[in-house]
């Protein structure tokens, strides 16, 4: 029942007009902006961000002579009117040459934006030294109207844990200052259903827009697996080799299509072709892998930050089945974006393009990551629920090979009964990862692995996930084994609702489990732990509890797991706690 009061918010809260008292339905064009027939975006540049770099004068992003160097932008793959898909939606960069007007300030201006979907989505920076804020308005078709609120962090300042890209110089008159130019990926939500015909821009000059679409959102596909991007690491390096991944579907469904993504790098990578087949044993298929392809392409390239989909693709995918995903890498690849803890053997081949052969003589490397890819989707089905979490989700002390995490627990439980839809089950656990401070800066090659802080994923790894409907946050053990106090742990939780409920999801927590015995669960940490439960199991602002403290906590001593259910290092569960805790779930409350 509170799913509904929450959507109906949402829904009421977008449809708010500008002028008080007025319906959404009588709306019309009063307002900001009012009176100005809607332009595309580029018809209205009016500031010059890129300048090439024998030529640094020809631009002035922020007033004081800075800019973007255009070699730098065609390094990382940005080139002039090149498509990018970031976050689900389809961007354009600006088909503008050095020098020339690229992006628009933002004072109000009516802008021609049509389609429907989840979200409005800025290619954005600010230049005031810190977050460029302003709010706008929405128009759709039939005249109804919402506003949103738009934040565009700093192109110089802003945190690169949740930039699009980032380019290693800034170009002024002067001379190139080896500083990190941002530019960042903004989505606002809109009301689905309805066709957007125009927005206005907010006020504030210091607020840039390079791009703007709306994502169509992902109508007809179940994401029936997922992981999260947890660092950016050196890997191989692989000249010339083809991964063969190996991934365990949820959902399955009639169509397939993947989902690879160049999170936080700063080259592009190349994709020379890609196949799809079910999983006999190792690294052999069952049969002939099928071919896969991007835009009618066998391969694909993509930029720094930016991911690619495959087309969709008419192959019967089994529920709770092995999938091979199998990609060859035809340049080097040094580094990658990797989802480390994959609890799952994966393969690398001898030199060449392996991805159609079906038997496994080729792969004779193993692996225990998954570089590259981060979803699979099958089609139709009822969407997915999303589990946002740390080391516990992600499955660490599990057994490896054998799909025991407690997300694959649940995947199972939702398939084998009929009282609420059989959702995929999209594992977006990070071992380490914390809901408010980033264990991996979000930039460069590093050996950390535990991801951007969940406040700063939460756009990445669960509103932009395929058909998402639930989301399930657990998380908060790491902040407070590593100093953060409740009060803090509460706020990230309180946002994470709030952002989630914003975009329509249900949005479900859960308690931290105990820890005692473990090096960093002091009675310190614990109090901090206790206070945060105390919190969950009151609080409204989520749309349900799940209590996995009282799953897993010993009777005789609270603050300690059950030793039944302890992996032996008082921190993890064992294959028998993880399934407690999916067993635990009511599945009505997803």
């Amino acid at each position: 029942m509170r799913r509904r009061v929450w959507k109906t918010a949402v829904v009421l809260g977008l449809l708010a007009t500008l002028a008080p008292g007025a319906s959404a339905r009588a709306a019309t064009g009063s307002g900001t902006g009012a009176g100005t027939e809607p332009a595309p975006l580029e018809r209205l540049f009016d500031n010059r961000a890129v300048s090439d770099d024998a030529r640094p004068a020809e631009a002035d992003f922020d007033g004081s002579g800075g800019s973007l160097s255009a070699q730098d932008l065609t390094a990382a793959g940005w080139t002039p009117g090149r498509a990018l898909t970031v976050q689900g939606a389809r961007l354009t960069w600006p088909r503008r040459t050095a020098g020339e007007p690229d992006n628009v300030r933002a004072n109000g201006q009516s802008v021609r934006v049509r389609g429907r979907g989840d979200a409005l989505v800025f290619l954005v920076a600010g230049t005031a030294g810190t977050d460029a804020v302003g709010s706008g308005t929405v128009r759709y078709a039939g005249g109804a109207r919402s506003t949103y609120r738009l934040t565009a962090p700093d192109w110089r300042t802003g945190p690169l844990a949740t930039k699009a890209v980032a380019l290693p110089r800034v170009n002024t008159p002067g001379g190139q200052l080896a500083e990190r130019a941002r530019l960042y990926v903004v989505t606002v939500p809109v009301v689905q259903g309805r066709e957007v015909s125009s927005v206005t821009l907010p006020r504030n000059r210091d607020l840039h827009v390079f791009a703007l679409s709306v994502r169509s959102g992902s109508q007809g596909w179940t994401g029936s697996w997922a992981t999260a991007t947890s660092g950016y690491s050196a890997v191989g390096p692989w000249t010339d080799r083809t991964l063969r991944l190996v991934v365990h579907t949820s959902a399955g469904g009639p169509r397939v299509r993947i989902r690879l993504d160049n999170t936080f790098a700063s080259a592009p990578v190349r994709v020379g072709s890609a196949t799809v087949a079910l999983r006999a044993q190792g690294a052999a298929a069952r049969s002939v892998p099928v071919p896969l392809s991007f835009r009618g392409a066998a391969g694909t390239e993509i930029p720094a930050g930016a991911q690619a989909f495959s087309d969709p693709l008419g192959f019967e995918v089994p529920a709770d089945t092995d999938l091979l995903v199998s990609f060859h890498l035809p340049g080097t690849v040094s580094a990658a974006p990797v989802h480390r803890l994959a609890q799952q053997t994966s393969y690398v081949s001898e030199p060449g393009d392996h991805a159609g052969d079906g038997s496994a003589a080729a792969y004779t490397s193993t692996i225990t990551g998954w570089p590259l890819l981060t979803g699979v989707d099958v089609g139709g089905g009822p969407g997915s629920v999303v589990l946002l979490g740390d080391s516990i989700t992600d499955g660490d002390k599990s057994t490896p090979d054998a799909n025991r995490r407690w997300p694959d627990v649940l995947a199972d439980r939702l398939r084998s009964q009929n009282a609420v839809p059989r959702y995929g089950v999209l594992n977006q656990g990070i071992s380490a990862n914390r809901v408010g401070t980033d264990v991996y800066p979000g930039d460069g090659v590093s050996t950390s692995s535990g991801g951007v802080s969940a406040l700063h994923r939460l756009d990445r790894d669960v509103l932009a996930q395929s058909s998402a409907r639930t989301a399930v946050v657990f998380q908060g053990v790491n902040d407070v084994r590593w100093g953060a106090s409740a009060d803090r742990v509460i706020a990230g939780l309180r946002e994470i609702a709030a952002r989630g409920h914003e975009r329509g999801l249900r949005m479900l927590v859960a308690t931290i489990a105990p820890c005692e015995g473990e090096a960093r669960c002091t009675a310190a940490a614990d109090a901090e732990r206790s206070a945060v439960n105390a919190w969950i199991r009151s609080n409204e602002e989520f749309d349900g509890v799940l209590d996995f403290d009282a799953v897993l906590r010993d009777p005789a001593r609270p603050s300690r797991m059950l030793p039944a259910y302890d992996s032996g290092d008082h921190l993890h569960p064992g294959d028998a706690g993880l399934e407690a805790l999916a067993e635990s779930v009511d599945l009505r409350l997803l």
